[in-house]
């Protein structure tokens, strides 16, 4: 269930080149956001879509959230001061299931995608598994919110071009651990959730992707972000990632 809330800026940092990250006061939507979900935020007047945004973390009433400045609306949000108040919508979407993880989880994010796989890693240890996680980057400068996965857990960071980290992707750190997981959940690009539900597959383990789409309306009605999904026969039928998503059994998904 979303709810509208007014939250309240209480910080804003800069974390990297084009890469904010805001805390506000929203602790109704807190109340009820679940690891995957996502919230949908107005940004100014001139920007009639809202836009929507992954929950990074939602503990004592504080809404946190990760984005990278991509047009208007997100360049509107990154200049937002403490004080400010903002509109929300929330928390929107299906996330990860976590009574299908085990217990001991990996908590796989590429770029964008790695910070609601915070919040999901958090939750994995409050119920009592022993998650790892797996972040993969282009390059040492774009490298967030390490440490935070660090404290939870065992982490592996990955960049493109080896200036930090592992040289390679996720999927290669993936490889060579899975032995060591019983699930996997997932944020990125659709080829890396792919390769990553490929390896899971293999290996005999669940694993849930969350998928990355455009989103307009949020709600599943102006099919911006519809996606390909199967039937149990094998057919295909059609999904909203905003609506039925953005978390699916990658068993699901029509690669």
């Amino acid at each position: 269930m979303s709810i509208q809330e007014n939250g309240t800026v209480r910080e804003n940092q800069q974390l990297g080149d084009n890469l904010f990250a805001l805390i506000l006061d929203a602790p109704r939507i807190c109340a009820l956001a679940q690891p995957g979900q996502f919230v949908h935020i107005t940004c100014g007047e001139a920007n009639l879509l809202r836009r929507p945004i992954s929950i990074c973390q939602a503990h004592d009433g504080l809404l946190k959230i990760v984005f990278a400045v991509k047009g208007d609306g997100t360049r509107w949000l990154s200049r937002r001061s403490v004080g400010d108040v903002l509109d929300i919508l929330g928390p929107a979407g299906h996330g990860f299931d976590l009574t299908k993880l085990g217990d001991r989880p990996v908590c796989i994010g590429g770029g964008i995608g790695v910070p609601p796989m915070l919040y999901t890693m958090q939750a994995a240890k409050a119920n009592g598994a022993q998650p790892s996680a797996i972040l993969g980057f282009r390059n040492k400068d774009a490298v967030i919110l390490e440490d935070d996965f660090q404290a939870i857990g065992t982490t592996y960071v990955a960049t493109d071009d080896g200036s930090y980290g592992i040289h390679g992707f996720v999927s290669d750190v993936l490889k060579q651990h899975i032995s060591e997981y019983t699930s996997v959940c997932c944020c990125g690009p659709k080829p890396m959730l792919r390769a990553l539900a490929e390896i899971a597959a293999e290996a005999g383990i669940p694993c849930q992707v969350s998928m990355e789409e455009r989103m307009g309306c949020g709600i599943g009605a102006c099919l911006v972000c519809v996606c390909s999904l199967k039937h149990t026969d094998g057919s295909t039928r059609y999904g909203h990632v905003c609506k039925d998503g953005p978390v699916f059994d990658a068993k699901e998904v029509q690669w």
